[in-house]
């Protein structure tokens, strides 16, 4: 029987190299541990120089504090630091760094030498720079450096050749070297930065605000497509830019949060992020972000990860909530782009502009509460429907279904609202292909994907109407029948409560063969056979318990996706501007339920500079 080991200290060294492999994984991780100490040091400007994608030499020179001559082989020593000297102290961490390990754990797998001059060095009494090596022995030694420090790193793991493989190609180191230290400019934009990778300047980054390093960072498209937040709650504050859906990413590499300065991939704040961002992109999208949260030191614990990219919040809900609902009232705030104008410089057009005729066959006269009939409608013709069911003599519209439908006014001159300003997009003009709608504002042309839009102002009510426990049903005068399988019956049959409280009754007329007999009153105008297809389908596919919970939303989507306007059906100028009156009303009217824009502007600057006028 082979003798069990003893237990026995490890030398220091292994230790060390323990310690390292925790803290040091690639050169990026130990230039974001030297851009901390510099930032925790005061500087104002901070130089990069790598080789080899940081591997053969990586050098970090910043015009920051200093170091006083007795301290520099106390920082290559494992737990020293200026930092905090008290428990209390580590419960308020207010730096970046804190634990006094970096330089110690760098020092134990690559050559690392030590340049620094205190900020409050006298030069007339002939005090200068200092300069310490990692060799064993060596002590401070007389150097030239005009004020702050330098750290050289140099032939990283070359004492331990086998992590030395691990890792990948110099392009590759390099790329995770310069994102490292976009992530830390982004957070501090009054320090400058320059990263020069084999001789090289690859990014220079000048001091100044905010808006200008994330512009300079992550592009003028970014903040193009983004709005800016800045929401505070008791000790809470976030501030930064959330990308509109229509610039969200096959990937999330364009994702940067930050708690106090420190960027972070917490697992709290992703969840509140997706949750915002939930109903506005499609599964397989991600929202594109740059946020920062402020939080009083007390009621955050850093000190939960080697690298410290993960944080701990003493009151994890509210701040989930706090971030969730900030960010989910910027993006649902309708048409929050766009400003609003006085109604005297806005033209509003005549209805007698547009190229669509306004015969319609004639109606029979009926009441609300009387059946509908589903039939086949002429092509071109009919009027699309929202809230309520046609009454005698009027057109329907995007109306409200709680309120009396009324025809959106023919004659728009004096359609200005009660506080004379004239609505962010405008007064419709005409439909283009029969998918389009094409309006003017007080800055151009507004072009609106009419189906996209219908979609998303059915999903809302739809999700209004079933929080509220009651979905307005509609009777069919003659139900839609339609040709089912065995399983979609049975499905019918058996989930027929949870049915009804969608707003369908259906009901089995044979094996094989399903009656549609009333529809949700917001989904008048679609088919109702194919509405009821798509949600057995759910049903089979998911069953109602999780339907209703998990998948409810995606539901909702579907069933708004049927009941849309489609493509090739004309619209009246009055049921046009009612469907731009109802997006104006609508939270996250910007996009539709799969991400997709719902409207552009086109300014009048736009237009003049395309066709050249002024010139």
């Amino acid at each position: 029987m082979p003798q069990t080991p003893r237990i026995a200290l490890l030398p220091d060294l292994l230790i060390s190299q323990i310690a390292a492999g925790e803290v040091v994984d690639r050169p990026a991780s130990v230039l974001k541990e030297l851009l901390e100490n510099a930032l925790d040091a005061g500087s104002s400007t901070i130089q990069i120089q790598l080789e080899e994608g940081g591997v053969k030499l990586l050098r970090v020179s910043d015009d920051g504090g200093g170091m006083a001559r007795d301290e520099l082989a106390l920082a290559l020593t494992r737990h020293a630091t200026s930092k905090i000297n008290s428990l209390a102290d580590l419960e308020r961490v207010g730096t970046l760094g804190f634990r006094g390990e970096a330089l110690a754990s760098v020092a134990a797998v690559a050559r690392l030498t030590l340049t620094s001059r205190q900020a409050s060095s006298d030069r007339a009494a002939g005090q200068h720079a200092w300069r310490l090596t990692d060799e064993p022995g060596a002590g401070p030694q007389p150097a030239a450096l005009q004020a702050g420090t330098v750290v050289e790193m140099r032939d990283l793991y070359y004492n331990t050749p086998a992590r030395r493989k691990f890792l990948k190609s110099e392009g590759s180191e390099f790329a995770h070297c310069a994102e490292a230290v976009k992530r830390i400019a982004l957070a501090h934009p009054g320090v400058a930065f320059t990263l020069s990778h084999n001789g090289r300047v690859a990014l220079h980054l000048s001091a100044s605000d905010s808006r200008v390093r994330v512009g300079a960072i992550l592009g003028d498209e970014f903040l193009a497509e983004s709005r800016c937040l800045d929401v505070s709650a008791g000790p809470l504050r976030v501030a930064g830019y959330c990308a509109l859906p229509a610039y969200s990413r096959a990937r999330g590499d364009a994702q940067y949060c930050y708690v106090n300065g420190r960027f972070v991939r917490d697992k709290l704040l992703g969840h509140a992020l997706r949750q915002a961002y939930q109903d506005l992109l499609h599964g397989s999208r991600y929202p594109a972000y740059c946020l920062f949260l402020d939080i009083d030191p007390a009621g955050v614990d850093v000190n939960v990860h080697p690298q410290k990219t993960e944080v701990r919040f003493r009151d994890a809900r509210a701040v989930h909530q706090f971030v969730f609902h900030a960010v989910q009232r910027l993006l649902a705030s309708p048409l929050a782009t766009l400003g609003t104008a006085s109604s005297s410089e806005v033209p509003t057009p005549n209805t007698q502009v547009s190229p669509w005729p306004e015969q319609r066959p004639a109606a029979p006269a009926m009441h609300a509460a009387e059946p509908v009939a589903f039939g086949r409608r002429t092509p071109f013709q009919g009027s699309l429907h929202v809230g309520e069911p046609a009454r005698a003599g009027t057109y329907l519209s995007f109306v409200d279904a709680t309120q009396s439908p009324e025809p959106a006014p023919e004659e728009l001159s004096n359609a200005a609202g009660d506080d004379g300003r004239a609505p962010p997009l405008g007064y419709a003009l005409a439909q283009l292909q029969g998918v389009y709608i094409l309006a003017q504002n007080t800055h151009g042309l507004i072009v609106v994907d009419m189906h996209a839009a219908h979609e998303r102002i059915l999903y809302e009510r739809l999700k209004q109407a079933l929080d509220g426990e009651r979905v307005a049903t509609q009777p069919l005068l003659i139900p839609a029948v339609f040709m089912a399988d065995a399983l979609d019956v049975a499905a019918a049959e058996e989930h027929s409560v949870a049915l009804q409280r969608l707003g369908f009754d259906v009901a089995a007329m044979g094996p094989r063969q399903l009656a549609v007999r009333s529809v949700p009153a917001l989904l008048l105008g679609g088919d109702p056979a194919a509405l009821v297809r798509s949600l057995l389908g759910e049903l089979r596919e998911h069953g109602i318990s999780q339907l209703m919970t998990t998948h409810r939303n995606e539901l909702l989507a579907s069933m708004a996706c049927h009941g849309a306007v489609r493509a090739r059906r004309l619209l009246s100028l009055s049921e046009m501007n009612a469907l731009l009156r109802q997006m104006e009303e609508t939270e996250r009217s910007d996009h539709c339920n799969h991400g997709r824009p719902t409207w552009m502007q086109f300014s009048m600057a736009e237009l003049d500079r395309y066709f050249q006028r002024g010139r």
